[in-house]
This record gives C-alpha cells, sequence and structure tokens, in this order.
C-alpha cells in the first residue's frame, strides 16, 4: 500500500512539472514568430506576480478550509481551461498576457500545494519525499522531449515550438493532473483552525528571528542575483533559435538532467565547501554560463551552448537549493516554514519580477524595430547578464561571514524548480 501512495503521487509530480515545462520553455519562440516578439519577456513577468501572490492564496484560504487535493484538483481544471484559449488571442497580445496571468494564478499555489499533499501522505519524508520529487524533474525533462520530438510529427515546416502546440499540450496536460488530483489520498486543511497573519505568511515573524548582518547580506544578495538570472529562463530559447538548433525544448532539458547530478552529488560538496563557497560558485556559473553563450554567439559555437545549458545543475542546485539550506540551519522549528516562504517571495517572487522587466527592456533596445537581434547582438546582450552577476558575485564575497555547520539538512520541498 505504502508503495501505491508513493507512486500515485510520484505521477502527481511528473504531471505537475510536465505541465509548466511544457510552456515555460517554448512561449517566447512561439510570441515571436506570432508578432509579439517586444513582449517575450511578460510571460516571465506575470509568473513571479503569481508566485508573490501564491502565499496569501494558500496561507488565508486554501491552507485552512479545503482538502489538499480538492484545491489541487479545481486550479488545474481552472488552468487547463484558461491555457486552452491562450492560443487563440495571439492577434490581441493585452488579452494574451492577461490569460497568461490567470493561467499562472491557477497554476503557482498548486506548487506548494503538490507538496503539502506528498508530505501528508507519507511517513518517512526524508527518504520518501526526494525520490517523489524526483519524478517532477523527470516530467519536466518528458515535456521538454514529448514538444521536440513526438509534435514534430503534426508540424512541417515549422518547429513545434513555433507554433501553438506546447500551449495546448499544457492545457490539456493541466486538465488530467486536475481530474487525476481528485483521485489523490484524502488531505485534510493542515492549518484549519490556526490564526493566520498577513505578517506571518510574510514571513515577518522569520525575518526578525533571523535579523543579522549576514543574513540581510544573503537576501539581499538573493534578491539581486535573481534579476540577471531571470535573463536565462526568458531568452535562452530565442537565443537557441537564432543560433539554428532545431530541437529548442528538447535542448533545454540538458540541463533539468544536469541537476539531478548534481543534486546527488550535493553533500559531498556541501561537507567540503559549506555555505558560502556553494553560493559563490553556483553565482560564479551563472557568469560563466553567460559568459559562453557571449563567446559562442556570432558563430554559433553549439558546444558552449550546451556546456552552458549543462551548467544549469550547478547554477540551481549551488545557489537556489543551498540558500534554502542556509535558511533551513539559521531557523528554529518554529518559524523554518516562514522563513522558507520568504526567500521564496524575495527570489522567485520579487528578485525574478524586477529580473523579466530589466531583462526584456535590454532585449528590446537591442531589437528596436527589428524583429529578431542578429548573432552579433545577442553577444552584447549575453555580456549584461554576466557583468551584473559577477558584481553580485564579488559583493557576496567580499561582505558574507557566516560559520554554519557543513552537514546538509534532511531535504525539504521547495517551491518551484525551473
Amino acid at each position: 500500500m505504502k508503495s501505491f501512495i508513493s507512486a500515485r503521487l510520484s505521477a502527481m509530480m511528473f504531471l505537475q512539472f510536465f505541465v509548466w515545462g511544457a510552456w515555460y520553455t517554448t512561449v517566447a519562440v512561439y510570441m515571436a514568430n506570432h508578432g509579439m516578439g517586444d513582449l517575450t519577456h511578460w510571460p516571465y513577468t506575470v509568473n513571479p506576480v503569481a508566485a508573490i501572490v501564491a502565499p496569501f492564496f494558500l496561507g488565508l484560504i486554501a491552507d485552512r478550509y479545503f482538502a489538499t487535493e480538492k484545491v489541487l484538483g479545481v486550479l488545474h481544471l481552472l488552468g487547463g481551461v484558461v491555457m486552452l484559449f491562450v492560443p487563440q488571442t495571439s492577434g490581441t497580445p493585452t488579452v494574451f498576457i492577461l490569460l497568461l496571468l490567470l493561467y499562472n494564478l491557477c497554476y503557482m499555489p498548486t506548487l506548494g500545494l503538490s507538496n503539502t499533499l506528498a508530505f501528508h501522505n507519507i511517513q518517512d519524508q526524508e527518504k520518501q519525499f526526494p525520490l517523489i520529487r524526483v519524478f517532477g524533474t523527470i516530467g519536466w525533462i518528458v515535456a521538454g522531449l514529448f514538444i521536440s520530438f513526438v509534435l514534430s510529427g503534426f508540424v512541417e515546416g515549422l518547429k513545434p515550438e513555433q507554433t501553438a502546440l506546447p500551449l495546448y499540450t499544457t492545457g490539456i496536460a493541466s486538465l488530467v493532473l486536475g481530474v487525476y488530483a481528485f483521485t489523490l489520498p484524502h488531505t485534510p486543511p493542515p492549518a484549519a483552525g490556526e490564526r493566520v497573519s498577513l505578517g506571518s505568511i510574510l514571513g515577518a515573524d522569520a525575518f526578525r528571528q533571523l535579523g543579522s548582518r549576514p543574513f540581510y547580506i544573503f537576501l539581499v544578495s538573493s534578491l539581486l542575483i535573481c534579476i540577471p538570472l531571470a535573463a536565462y529562463y526568458n531568452f535562452t530559447q530565442l537565443f537557441l533559435e537564432a543560433t539554428g538548433f532545431e530541437n529548442i525544448a528538447a535542448t533545454q532539458t540538458l540541463g533539468q538532467a544536469s541537476e539531478v547530478i548534481f543534486m546527488l552529488l550535493m553533500p559531498f560538496f556541501f561537507a567540503r565547501l559549506g555555505v558560502k563557497w556553494m553560493l559563490l560558485v553556483g553565482m560564479g556559473a551563472w557568469v560563466l554560463r553567460y559568459a559562453l553563450f557571449a563567446l559562442a554567439a556570432p558563430a554559433s559555437v553549439v558546444w558552449m551552448i550546451l556546456f552552458g545549458i549543462l551548467l544549469h545543475g550547478i547554477c540551481y542546485d549551488f545557489f537556489f537549493v543551498t540558500g534554502q539550506i542556509y535558511v533551513d540551519k539559521k531557523s528554529t522549528p518554529a518559524v523554518r516554514g516562514q522563513a522558507q516562504g520568504l526567500l521564496v517571495f524575495v527570489t522567485y517572487g520579487v528578485g525574478m519580477l524586477i529580473g523579466a522587466q530589466v531583462a526584456g527592456n535590454v532585449y528590446n533596445a537591442f531589437l528596436g524595430e527589428a524583429t529578431l537581434l542578429t548573432l552579433e547582438q545577442w553577444q552584447s546582450f549575453w555580456w549584461i547578464p554576466a557583468a551584473f552577476a559577477a558584481a553580485i558575485a564579488v559583493f557576496f564575497a567580499v561582505s558574507f561571514r557566516d560559520d554554519v555547520s557543513k552537514e546538509m539538512p534532511a531535504p525539504a520541498g521547495t517551491a518551484a524548480e525551473v
């Protein structure tokens, strides 16, 4: 019975991230090929907006009044319906973006809900949850492979990423997950009867308790580094298209594959490097990634581009996961959940929101009246986030001083992973 429940939860995680991966790594290419090339940063703006709103929905409503599996199902059903309408509005960009906002408002709370449902229905969280959660990464990878290699059979003369098929795939998969969610084990609202304040949702108690110079420097650095990071999620797909890659979605899944490998290697590196150097290596990997993209751009050097994508394991695990571990180590059990929520709010919310707008405006400045960047312009574009990330890494290296244990705590679910 335990293995059967774990299998069902693993299927939930697979679908949860298949849904996200199917549209997130392709929508900019679709927009650029449908007259919205100067608006491709907006999907990556409305996504963090929804990430900011999600904790309020979870804390004030979902976690207090309704069974988790039912809220999960309803949100995915609503989101699926919305996404099926999105491609039909490509001629009216404002409506297109607003529908994507509505979709993300449905989707982003489900990240926390799926973690809650999984944790509630397993007994050994330390051992079982990582095995369940890895199916989310597998789902993201399969989504990219499905788009590039399966959907290509349904189009002629175009890349599937340039068509509405990935968006329709997302909508259908959302509906499937919405129905499937109602079959999952009953999970009562985890905060039923508890008093919840806006301050607790925003992590005010955690901020007060953790308030120290090292923590403030870490939090500011985390917010600032997310500004250049946003350029990767938005513009890598367009860069791959410009440099002649055929299977754009599949190529990007190399990043998630490396992420799995480096996640397994994290205890080894963490014990030897500690928090500060793990974070610095993560920041440095972002600098190297953007530098490789810039150097590769003029001649479309394939190995440099692929190496830059494969760095995702270090970029994500060494920075985001190490940050979560640092917050966990600094927190007491009473504010641990708040502290992790605060980190998500600052990074995936505020940082990515600012970053999407900054990257979009920089891209549009290069774009001008054209529809595509030249390879030389791509080179100049990538040097900007590389320099930004390098400056933040130097600031963090000089200013951060905090001695924490080099032992990794038990792994926990994250609010997002991209």
